[in-house]
């Protein structure tokens, strides 16, 4: 097989991305989480953007609270649980959208998987809900701390949504951006979204990289809404790429786009994505690599047990070598053990946290 290493391609050297910071041991998104993931090596860290009632930008995966906050146990909150349809799902839950940011910050944050990540509920109930502007604070200072630069991957999470209720995230994204000075080139910051029209939009607003992100079924949600046929696998063909280039500098695909898993569990051939994004001019930035053999390919393993951790460099091994640029993590320390020897194996290999790129 030809060397498909970033190095013998003339590209950039790959990367590392704290996913929520470093989501397989602190509660998601919190300020530990972020501080975690930083000191353990990442180049980028990575963070969902819902908006509160009074348009505050704040960290969350989706705009439900009851599975990382302690929402569930406030009865000063209770007749505030309701039913919403979101992308076509009605869900019965706590909504981000619902409270003021003072409300917010009385709120603590909880692990969202506890059954997978049970040490990490030690730290349930710790930490509040953080805001952008409070991640922005906490990465310039661990960046000054650590002398090393820090990116910024965000994301806007269910854009038309929010839009649709009248609290869209784009105004108050680029306007927190320029307040910061961010939007220009080589700032480290990167803007994603699993939807078409608002990257297409902040092509025109912003100065800093896009990235669109993909999923294995469906299409985005404000194509599927408009009545537009086009999948995310039709997005991932060749022609579908060519026209991500004309926005966006990068896809994030789920990682079975890259590498499939077989009928019983483990990795299969490589597609040929990376191949045909890096002939668009993309960038690929897959997602998610854990460390719980829950998550991991069937020869990654550890044990039957669910819960304990298997190989996951040796995941990471095998997609660095199909030749991925940058890789969403929740375990930092594994990944940047893993890419720390790539860079020291390659001939003339960049270290790992050298110069910013």
């Amino acid at each position: 097989m030809p060397d498909a290493s970033p190095a013998a391609c003339g590209r950039a050297p790959q990367r590392i991305i704290g996913h929520r910071g470093a989501a397989g041991y602190r509660p998601e998104q919190t300020i530990a989480s972020f501080e975690l993931a930083a000191r353990m090596g990442v180049d980028y860290l990575e963070c969902d953007l819902v908006s509160t009632a009074d348009g505050v930008l704040v960290a969350g995966h989706g705009t439900t609270l009851s599975q990382t906050t302690d929402v569930t146990e406030r009865p000063e909150f209770a007749q505030r649980r309701t039913t919403r349809t979101i992308n076509g799902t009605r869900i019965d839950d706590w909504f981000v959208e619902d409270f003021t940011i003072d409300e917010i910050k009385t709120l603590r944050a909880r692990e969202p998987v506890p059954a997978i990540r049970r040490c990490s509920t030690l730290y349930d109930d710790r930490y509040e809900i953080a805001t952008l502007r409070e991640i922005i604070d906490v990465t310039t200072a661990l960046s000054a701390t650590l002398g090393r630069h820090i990116g910024l991957y965000l994301e806007t999470k269910h854009p038309s949504y929010f839009r649709r209720i009248g609290k869209p995230l784009e105004p108050a994204l680029v306007e927190t951006l320029d307040e910061y000075g961010l939007d220009v080139p080589g700032s480290g910051v990167y803007i994603q979204s699993f939807e078409v029209t608002n990257l297409r939009e902040l092509r025109e607003q912003l100065h800093l990289p896009l990235v669109q992100l993909t999923w294995v079924a469906s299409g985005p949600y404000d194509r599927v809404s408009a009545g537009d046929p086009r999948t995310y696998a039709d997005m991932m063909s060749p022609e579908g790429l060519a026209e991500i280039a004309t926005y966006a500098e990068a896809i994030g695909p789920r990682k079975d786009s890259i590498i499939p898993r077989t009928d019983d569990g483990a990795l299969g051939q490589p597609t040929s994505l990376v191949a045909d994004a890096h002939d668009a001019g993309l960038a690929v930035h897959p997602y998610t690599f854990r460390a719980e053999n829950a998550y991991l390919p069937r020869e990654f393993r550890s044990s039957l047990r669910r819960t304990d951790l298997g190989d996951l460099e040796s995941e990471i091994e095998a997609f660095l070598a199909v030749g991925v640029d940058r890789l969403f993590v929740d375990h930092p320390d594994i990944a940047a053990e893993a890419l720390g020897k790539r860079h020291a194996s390659t001939p003339g290999g960049s270290t790992l946290n050298g110069t910013f790129t």
